[in-house]
Parts: structure tokens; sequence; C-alpha cells
């Protein structure tokens, strides 16, 4: 709750020089008391700082995407573009201060266009200029090769590059290196970015959220005399807390046997596994001995939470689900307990298919072989794929395994899960759970 009192706060990663400019450029904003750049490593773990930001800046797109591929990001992050802004600054210093001929040297990170596009600025030909372009982690490995060759082919009288690793090889190699860093102006932006994407995750995490549970079979009315009644509901309460605690939520009555705990969206989503999962129903099985049903609802206020949620419960006693969750935008979505899953339709929202309910898809079908082959590679059960797991899977492109995951939920082959935040400015990540029963 002390994270959401103070100012956005924004890890910044990468190389320690680079790191420091970014915090320099960022104090002189005029937008600076609004937020609070928190410096890190790039040899550390994010998992340090993840916890106690609201988003993440990286020096580069390298950092970026290393982070990614290691599944280490659970906040929004951006990174520092790499730009032809900061080519200018690189060219002066090496022509002033090192005799390098701004028309014969080689450049790495940058797209060939950009670089075109500054040299036409300064009215410069590009006929002697080498380019490389930064396209993944992968494409860094051959750049220290690049810069080699072509200076000792005295192709080159320096190499211009936007990592330090390379540099520091560059410079032991005898190869003259011109270290680009990113002007201000683009830093200026990429911060402004960074705190718009923390503003958005914490207004998102913040959001009311209301679960309402229930046991599964509703006695009658309790005499106030039975024992065994108040014994269970005293129960159920306290099992109801021992998760409460983990997620700073209130425990009210509710009902006869209900009750409703409140708390945020953030903290929900913490304990369902991103709303993957049903909450509370394992841990009141194993206390109780009682099978419950939840309702889980989000939204602006807290009247809309309390709303969806018991949407949510009336829609999971009528399916049998274990929880549903309706989200601030009336979207309703099963939640899993125990292997069982339901299928979000492409019906009106809040329209979900129960797997059973629609004719069972031949076994062997195209869906299904596509749906077996993606098991094998990725482990037996429901697994949770999205749109570039199966690019990489079926050599496809993003777009064409987009189509192939939403024709394995119209067979009931897969349901779609809540989209994830973005980690930056664009198109939020849909996961989807495979169906393999």
């Amino acid at each position: 709750m002390e994270r959401l009192r103070s100012r956005i706060a924004i890890g910044v990663v990468g190389p320690h020089d680079l790191v420091e400019r970014i915090v320099h450029v960022g104090a002189g904003l005029p937008t600076a008391a609004t937020f609070r750049l928190v410096s890190a490593s790039q040899d550390e773990k994010l998992s340090k700082i993840t916890g106690s930001v609201d988003a993440v800046l990286f020096t580069g797109p390298l950092q970026y995407d290393l982070a990614t591929q290691a599944g280490e990001l659970d906040v929004p992050a951006t990174y520092v573009p790499v730009s032809g802004a900061g080519l200018y600054a690189a060219l002066l210093r090496g022509a002033l201060g090192q005799g390098v001929d701004p028309a014969r040297v080689s450049i790495d990170s940058i797209a060939p266009a950009e670089v075109a596009e500054a040299y036409d600025e300064i009215g410069l030909p590009t006929a002697g200029v080498h380019v490389r372009e930064y396209l993944g982690p992968d494409s860094v490995r051959g750049f220290a090769g690049f810069h080699e060759r072509l200076h000792r082919e005295g192709a080159t009288t320096a190499a211009l590059t936007t990592v330090r690793t390379v540099a520091t090889r560059l410079t032991a190699d005898g190869v003259p290196v011109l270290r680009m860093t990113p002007a201000a102006s683009t830093v200026r932006r990429a911060i402004d970015t960074a705190a718009l994407l923390g503003a958005g995750n914490r207004a998102q995490e913040s959001q009311i959220a209301i679960a309402l549970v229930s046991p599964v079979a509703r006695p009658g009315t309790a005499d106030p005399g039975d024992y065994r009644q108040q014994e269970l509901r005293l129960l159920l309460h306290r099992s109801l807390l021992a998760d409460a605690r983990l997620m700073g939520a209130t425990v009210v009555p509710r009902e006869e046997h209900a009750y409703a705990l409140i708390t945020t969206a953030g903290a929900l989503s913490r304990v369902t596994d991103g709303f993957r999962t049903a909450p509370f129903v394992d841990r009141v099985r194993a206390d109780v001995g009682l099978d419950v049903v939840c309702g889980l609802g989000l939204g602006g206020t807290a009247r809309d939470a309390d709303a969806h949620a018991a949407t949510a419960l009336d829609r999971a006693r009528a399916v049998g689900a274990a929880a549903f969750l309706v989200d601030g935008d009336g979207v309703a979505l099963p939640l899993p307990a125990h292997g069982r899953a339901g299928t979000r339709t492409g019906g009106s929202p809040g329209t979900v298919t129960e797997p059973g309910s629609r004719a069972v898809t031949e076994p062997g079908s195209r869906a299904v072989r596509i749906r077996d082959r993606l098991v094998e590679r990725l482990g037996p059960g429901c697994v949770v794929v999205d749109a570039e797991t199966v690019a990489e899977i079926l050599g496809l492109a993003p777009r064409s395994a987009r189509r192939v995951l939403q024709h394995l939920v119209e067979e009931g082959l897969a349901w779609a899960l809540p989209p994830v935040r973005p980690t930056q400015a664009g198109r939020p990540r849909q996961p989807y759970r495979l169906i393999t029963r």
C-alpha cells in the first residue's frame, strides 16, 4: 500500500554509465516530482526491484529483449530506443577529436533507413558507410566481427556501436571505436513513456476486486442452536482469513453462509496466477473439508466490483464451475480448479462454453493435430501459450499464429485467458490455455 501512495517508481536497468545518464536527464524533467528513478545494475536479478517499482526502463533494446526472453518481467517495461539522433554527437566527436572520416565508418544497431536519413540531413554520402542493424539478441554476436573485418580491410576509419561489450572488445583489438549514446530528447521521451506505463499499471492493479465465496451446497437457514453449522461457518471464515492476510484483503460476512473478500485487482491476480486458477477452493477443502464456489468481480468502484462478483457467482453456480471472473468490462471467464477449464467463445461478452457442451472435435482433425504438436513440445496437460510461442513452435508469422489460436478456441481445444498488461506501449499479450482432455 505504501507504493500506491508514493510517486511512480521506475527501475532503470542497463550499463552503469547509461543508467547514470538517464537518471541525470530525468532529474531535470518538469514532471520529475511525479516519479522517481530507481537505479539497478544489469547484472542484478530483476526480481530484486520489480516488486518495488511500477515499471522498468531499460537503457536499450538488447537489455529489454534479454529480460523478456528470460521471463523476468512482471511489470510493464520499455527501453530507450536506438535511433539516428544519437549518431550525430558520435560522428562529431570522432571527426573533431579522433580524425575519423564520417563517410568511412561501420555502424551497428541503427536501421539503415535511419542512418541514410541522418547522413542526408548533414549532407554526407553513404557509399562508404556500412550498417549492421540490431535484429534481436542473437544479432549482437556478429557486431564485433562485422566491425573488425571492415577495419582490417581498410574500408573504415572507425566503428560506431551502442553495445558496451562490443566497444570493449574492439578497443582491445585496436579498432577505433565511438560509443553511441542516446540523445537527451530520446531519453526524455523514454522516461515519459515509462512513467505512463507505470501509472497505467498502478491504476490497473489498484482496481477494486471483490471475491464472493459460498459453499457449493448451500444449506437452508441454520438453527441458531445447530452447532455443526456454526462450526462450519467459523472454520470457513478462518480459512479465508489465511488467504486474506496474503492479499491484504478484508473478509466480510455475506448472506447466511457466504463471505466477501475486498482487495485490489493486483492482489487478487497474484493469488490466482494471473487470473488463471480459482482462489480459495483448495485451501478451504483442505482446511474445512468443504467445497466452495467463487465469484470474482473487478471494477473501478466498489459498486461495480460487487455487482460483477455477484454475476460471477451466479454463473459459477449455474454451470458448476469452481469460479468465474467478471472483469471491469463485464466479460466473464471461468477459472478452473483441478484441471477443470472452460472455453470463452467469440459471442457476446460474458458468453462461456464449458468443454463438453459442444460437439466433440474429431480426433484426427487438423486442429487436434496442431494442439497435440504444441502439447508435445510444451509438455502434457493444460498448458498456457501465446502467439509468439505458437509462432516459434510451428514456424509461423505472429499474425498466422493468432489465427491458429483462434481456430483452436472455436474448436473447443483452447480458451482465452485474461490479456496480460503490456510491458511496453502496444498490443497486450493474449495467453491461451490448451485443453487436452
